[in-house]
């Protein structure tokens, strides 16, 4: 004969139901997940100084050789937010050891504003959020050759933030790639 009381059985059942709803919840208890960790899919890099971030820094360059040659003009392409509430900024110089760099166009940032060097690749029209403003453009004439898989050192001077030194990739933009040399097989992915 079963002396085991129906009404214990269902308290056992619940206990080892909670157990495992338990086990199940804290098993991801003190891990980092991997997205927390990724950065963004963008062609350059980022940095800050003071109040201003700067992100996807780097330099349109399509190349056709082993080297972008000097004399040759490429673009140098960026964001810079200011992340000051109430103290507008400026960009007084950008410098690098590859080159002169030009601003032509308004470097003046307003508090909590952004400040747009270039058209990103695939950008067709102007950011729409953004009030419009003269365009800045930011041009890098070579004295020394460049090439993609290196990154090359630019200074960047605000007039409130102070100066931080980036290390600039390379971006062909959206450049066909070169053609291969070997005249090898056709790679059109066909069957």
């Amino acid at each position: 004969m079963n002396r085991i009381h129906p009404r214990a059985s269902a308290v056992t059942a619940g206990l080892a139901a909670c157990g495992l709803a338990f086990g199940l919840t804290a098993c991801g208890a003190g891990q980092i997940s991997q997205t927390a960790t990724q950065a963004a899919a963008v062609n350059g890099v980022n940095a800050e100084t003071g109040d201003v971030s700067l992100r996807n820094v780097h330099l349109r360059a399509p190349q056709t050789s082993d080297y972008v040659r000097p004399g040759t003009d490429v673009e140098l392409l960026f964001v810079a937010t200011n992340d000051s509430p109430d103290q507008p900024d400026k960009l007084v110089s950008i410098r690098s050891d590859i080159g002169s760099v030009s601003l032509r166009g308004d470097t003046a940032i307003a508090p909590t504003g952004v400040l747009v060097a270039g058209e990103p690749d695939g950008q067709t029209a102007a950011l729409e959020s953004v009030e419009p403003a003269e365009p800045l453009t930011t041009d890098v004439k070579l004295t020394k050759p460049i090439t993609n898989g290196l990154t090359y050192p630019f200074t960047f001077t605000f007039q409130r933030s102070g100066e931080v030194t980036v290390s600039v990739p390379i971006s062909a933009g959206e450049a066909p790639r070169r053609d291969d040399s070997g005249g090898g097989s056709d790679h059109s992915g066909g069957h």
